[in-house]
């Protein structure tokens, strides 16, 4: 069972949606989305800074629209929501301890996606380390090693989790050594994760209950951002704003959200407010090498749900 339940309402606007973005980018093939979206009706559950326990959040029945939503997609950089669950998790039950430098390191590993902040973080999860090729003895125990973020999500129970992979850094260049013995001979153990694993995660972070509602608060100050063009960074290739989610609403919206992108894929994920609306949760994600280019995509699609959510 997924975490929210189809809605006939949601289904009718997110196919049109679909229908819409299809019509104004006919190079997206039908099979190079996927998206999930789920609505907060009121009394809205999310954003309370954790007011309720999380028993009573997640029998808390809330809709949603998922069109391919348990494909498995490479997920470039919003696999990074994962790594920042996972380090509170350690932290709450005291397996790794805080210091400047990890705080340092998931600023920039979320604010900034920052790469190499994201590699120091899957040290820290996992007590590996990059380098040369390794011996099969040491190489399994290695292996093993880097596992231990998988079996974290495995260990919630949420059917979402069944079918990801997050057990890999972000590059630049590629990965080089056992990192890249790791990632298989076809790329087979790459890092994978579904629209639905996704929100799922969104959700619990939203919801306050994340690891703790202390927790679930500071990771949600570190995915706020501003959709005011003055306040957007200059000096960097993308601001996670312009060409993504963020792109599409409108000046008054208030967006917490984790982009990533390649030059095979466009994703996002973000958690909505608009003023006197239903706040809500989307990721979309978009695969192909002209769609990976393409800033209107993502920003359209936005744009058409946040059009759809004034009409509820």
């Amino acid at each position: 069972m997924v975490f929210f339940r189809k809605d006939e309402q949601l289904e009718n606007l997110g196919n049109g949606i679909l229908e819409a973005t299809w019509a104004t980018f006919p190079t997206l093939a039908q099979n190079q989305i996927a998206l999930t979206w789920v609505v907060y009706d009121p009394p809205v559950l999310v954003n309370t800074g954790g007011a309720l326990t999380p028993d009573a959040f997640w029998h808390h029945p809330v809709r949603g629209f998922t069109y391919r939503g348990v494909e498995r997609i490479y997920p470039a950089s919003v696999v990074k929501l994962f790594y920042l669950v996972a380090v509170n998790e350690w932290l709450e039950k005291g397996m790794i301890q805080t210091s400047k430098e990890l705080e340092r390191a998931l600023g920039d590993m979320i604010i900034d996606s920052s790469n190499d902040a994201t590699s120091l973080v899957v040290d820290i999860l996992t007590g590996t380390t990059s380098g040369p090729e390794l011996s099969p003895g040491p190489f399994e125990t290695w292996k093993q090693q880097r596992h231990i973020i998988n079996r974290y999500y495995q260990s919630l129970g949420w059917e979402e989790m069944e079918t990801i992979n997050v057990c890999q850094k972000t590059w630049g260049d590629g990965p080089y050594g056992r990192e890249r013995a790791f990632y298989g001979e076809m790329f087979e153990n790459r890092n994978m994760l579904t629209t639905n694993a996704i929100a799922r995660v969104v959700h619990s972070i939203v919801g306050g209950v994340a690891v703790s509602s202390g927790r679930s608060q500071a990771m949600m100050n570190l995915l706020k951002r501003s959709t005011n063009p003055e306040d957007l960074p200059k000096d960097v290739e993308e601001d996670q704003i312009t060409g993504f989610i963020g792109g599409g609403l409108p000046q008054n919206a208030q967006i917490w959200s984790k982009a990533g992108w390649t030059s095979q894929v466009r994703h996002d994920a973000a958690y909505i407010e608009i003023p006197d609306k239903p706040p809500y949760l989307l990721v979309v994600f978009t695969e192909g090498k002209a769609n990976a280019t393409n800033r209107d995509i993502l920003p359209l699609v936005s744009k058409l749900v946040a059009e759809a959510i004034s009409n509820l």
